[in-house]
């Protein structure tokens, strides 16, 4: 008898365990923004998690992608390329040139840079990578310019922003 409710008390906490971890799911992008006085460009660094971006990509294209391929990196690129930019000032797309991605079992580290740019020149950031597929999809811009971060957040409902603070 103890025996026995030891054993539905172990399987009654797998099953608890097993809930919350699936639960527990969140949806986050974290992008940092900083001018590189050495290069005189202003970079921009992503990270997604990586079973987002296959997800969103299997649900795009109904089949598997190795983002080691260059190929299929190419598709995220131009994803990408799609959902983030930033204008300047006379409101036209800033150029932004991409480096590069890393991948790891948990991350996707996109690398991009608005060559010979000035952050100053950043007007509008517009940021809806993963926001078309995952509707509580929360991204964050962290702006660093003259040592000062300030973070802007990016919903669904809110896909452009002023990249400078507003006069009061």
């Amino acid at each position: 008898m103890i025996l026995r409710l030891i054993k539905t008390a172990c399987l009654a906490l797998l099953i608890a365990l097993s809930t919350a971890a699936h639960a527990h799911r969140f949806h986050t992008g974290i992008t940092d923004i900083s001018y590189n006085e050495r290069t005189r460009s202003t970079e921009i660094v992503h990270i997604y998690m990586a079973h987002d971006i296959e997800a969103l990509l299997m649900n795009l294209y109904q089949r598997q992608f190795d983002l080691s391929d260059p190929e299929d990196q190419q598709v995220l690129r131009k994803y990408i390329d799609q959902q983030f930019g930033i204008k300047g000032p006379d409101n036209k797309p800033l150029p932004l040139r991409w480096v590069g991605m890393t991948v790891d079992a948990q991350s996707v580290t996109i690398y991009q840079e608005a060559e010979q740019t000035p952050l100053s020149q950043a007007a509008t950031i517009r940021h809806g990578v993963l926001v078309d597929f995952l509707p509580d999809q929360v991204n964050t811009v962290n702006l660093t310019e003259s040592g000062v971060t300030r973070s802007l957040t990016f919903l669904r409902a809110a896909l452009e922003q002023p990249a400078r603070q507003q006069s009061k």
